[in-house]
């Protein structure tokens, strides 16, 4: 039996009550029922029991190479806005069946002449992650597919056709020193080639570069220059500095949010239009990223679940729901693989944490 209360929208729930049916019991004396020592009621304490309609997911680079993560501290950060993460998490939106798993195997070391069990270790650490996205963007789409994911460069006249976006797309525009993750600076005569509303990327050229590419964010590795024909925009191609234009002034675009992977470089940076994004089924390079998952305090006690370093272990997939007949909605579906980070605190190899911030006055057991 659950008593609530509904305000503004919230879940508050005022009590639980579990009751045990007397007739499950049918040759149980009523008379004898004063002697039973506990009460046949048994109510669950309101605040110690979180309750949500969804699970809100934010995303944050792993520096490639070093396979350094983004760092949740939740003491520090314990109850942030939900609209607005700290740097550097990105808000990916409310998603949907979300599940943790784990095949972390706990085996027992036997001793003795009977090789009875003294102790439990931990081996062939595993954990998995897997939800349904229920916005689609740049980086959704790029977590659910798990390979490069292209920008489509816009292109004009004659080209060679490409399922990525074809070739060769509309010059760069050349970016000035000065830009800003917010503002783009360049010469008035590039400026008349965007419009607000343009989807833009903006980062720098490609001349030869080797291993992990992309400013801030790792978005692919080049084994050499003849794997992506030593094209001056391949990096643009795979790009996550994506934004759009919100207004222009004689000298500079202003983009609607941030650069995910901050300031333009001061020279040998261009800014493209693109027409939309691509992903594809196959590929050698797996992204990489820290992930938070956070069960909001609807019911007044906050969860999170900090995952310092995903992979991708699906590939893609969508999955339907209804929406009002005969309309349906199109998810992304994503499921990751937990790799290890080191906790400086106590130097223990982990694959995630799991954080919980109790209601107020709630009781601690």
């Amino acid at each position: 039996e659950v008593r609530s209360k509904n305000v503004l929208g919230l879940l508050r729930p005022s009590s639980f009550v579990l009751r045990t049916p007397i007739s499950r019991f049918p040759d149980f004396p009523i008379s004898r029922l004063a002697d039973i020592p506990m009460s046949t009621s048994y109510i669950l304490r309101p605040p110690m029991l979180p309750a949500a309609r969804r699970v809100r997911a934010y995303f944050a680079p792993v520096v490639r190479g070093a396979e350094t993560p983004s760092i949740y501290d939740p003491a520090a950060q314990a109850m942030f806005p939900l609209d607005s993460p700290p740097a550097p998490w990105i808000d990916l939106g409310w998603i949907e069946n979300f599940k943790r798993s784990s095949a972390t195997e706990i085996v027992a070391i036997r001793g003795g002449i009977k090789a009875a069990p003294t102790a439990l270790a931990r081996k062939q650490l595993s954990a998995r992650v897997e939800f349904d996205f229920r916005e689609w963007g740049k980086l959704q789409m790029a977590l659910a597919s798990g390979s490069q994911h292209m920008n489509l460069l816009a292109t004009i006249g004659s080209i060679t056709n490409d399922g990525s976006g074809g070739y060769p797309p509309i010059s760069a525009a050349p970016v000035l020193s000065g830009s800003s993750a917010v503002t783009v600076i360049m010469a008035p005569v590039y400026v008349q080639g965007f419009s607000i509303g343009d989807l833009i990327a903006v980062d720098v050229d490609y001349t030869g570069q080797t291993g992990y590419v992309g400013t801030g964010i790792a978005a692919a590795y080049v084994k050499s220059a003849a794997d992506v024909r030593s094209d001056v925009n391949y990096i643009r191609r795979v790009t996550f500095n994506v934004v759009r234009v919100v207004n222009t002034s004689p000298t500079s675009l202003f983009l609607s949010q941030a650069l995910p992977g901050g300031a333009p470089a001061s020279s040998g940076c261009g800014a493209q239009k693109i027409a939309g994004f691509a992903d594809r089924e196959g590929g050698s390079f797996f992204q990489e990223w820290s992930a938070l998952f956070v069960v909001p305090e609807e019911a007044a006690s906050r969860i999170c679940f900090y995952y310092p370093r995903l992979q991708p272990a699906s590939p893609a997939a969508e999955e339907n729901f209804a929406l009002q007949a005969p309309i349906r909605g199109f998810g992304l579906h994503a499921a990751f693989a937990a790799l290890p980070a080191t906790d400086a605190n106590d130097n223990e190899q982990v694959l995630c944490y799991r954080s919980f911030f109790p209601a107020a006055n709630a009781a601690v057991y």
